[in-house]
């Protein structure tokens, strides 16, 4: 079973972004694309989630062979995949804690009652592994929060929904060293066979915390080169150029 990417064509208006870009994330695994800015890894998740501002024109996707594309967000998220983003969106006016409710409402059979206090149990277990505070619960969706703060109610979500498959957007980004290491504990926390991490970053840093089984490295969208962990580290002493100049006219 796998988040199977086949021949994917993305475009933003009448810009190509993805060009034929292929992977297999089995459940079970991490994987960690890399790349220098504007190769694609950001529209690939979005692309994936059903964001509208992103067009698919060919190639497949799919999650344990049910087709992805074409569906609206909701539908993949039901489906089993969960994007956790680089910039989250602030709700005012809806509680995390309610955000999250309806959220597992959503995908409960129709006429199954809702169990509050376990709910809130686990919620607060959550929080706590997240180092949030559980006055939390009663603030809006990342209204007012630090970028620190989106981003573990974002791995709160993500604790919460237990999704099949995860893609973490540079999730990584502004977080200090302690906010880092605490959101990678949340996502270790999760890993197992029946789950699949997807984890996009510039740096190495990240992969300190949520080692990967394969890293990938993303050149104008496409994969170019994979391999191990040790990849990781030969990107984080040479950086990028070398990347640009073995394909730039590949």
């Amino acid at each position: 079973m796998s988040l199977e990417i086949k021949d994917l064509n993305v475009r933003i208006g009448e810009n190509p972004i993805l060009k034929n870009f292929s992977l297999t994330l089995p459940k079970g695994e991490v994987h960690a694309i890399m790349g220098p800015n504007g190769t694609g890894k950001s529209t690939l998740a979005k692309a994936l989630a059903g964001h509208e501002d992103y067009k698919i024109t060919s190639g497949e996707a799919t999650l344990d062979g049910e087709t992805i594309i074409g569906k609206e967000p909701d539908e993949i998220s039901r489906a089993g995949l969960f994007l956790a983003f680089q910039y989250p969106s602030e709700i005012p006016g809806v509680t995390i804690a309610n955000f999250i409710r309806a959220a597992l409402q959503a995908r409960m059979e129709k006429g199954s009652d809702f169990n509050a206090p376990a709910y809130y149990k686990e919620l607060y277990s959550a929080m706590d592994k997240l180092g949030i505070d559980r006055k939390f619960t009663a603030r809006s969706v990342n209204e007012g929060f630090s970028g620190g703060e989106k981003k573990r109610c974002e791995i709160l979500q993500m604790m919460m929904l237990k999704p099949q498959y995860c893609i973490l957007d540079e999730t990584d980004s502004g977080l200090d060293i302690d906010a880092l290491r605490i959101v990678s504990e949340g996502v270790n926390s999760m890993r197992g066979p029946d789950v699949g991490f997807l984890v996009i970053t510039h740096y190495q840093r990240l992969l300190n915390y949520i080692q990967p089984d394969v890293v990938h490295v993303m050149w104008d969208g496409r994969i170019v080169r994979s391999g191990g962990k040790e990849l990781a580290l030969e990107l984080e002493e040479k950086g990028y150029e070398w990347v640009k100049e073995a394909y730039a006219n590949a």
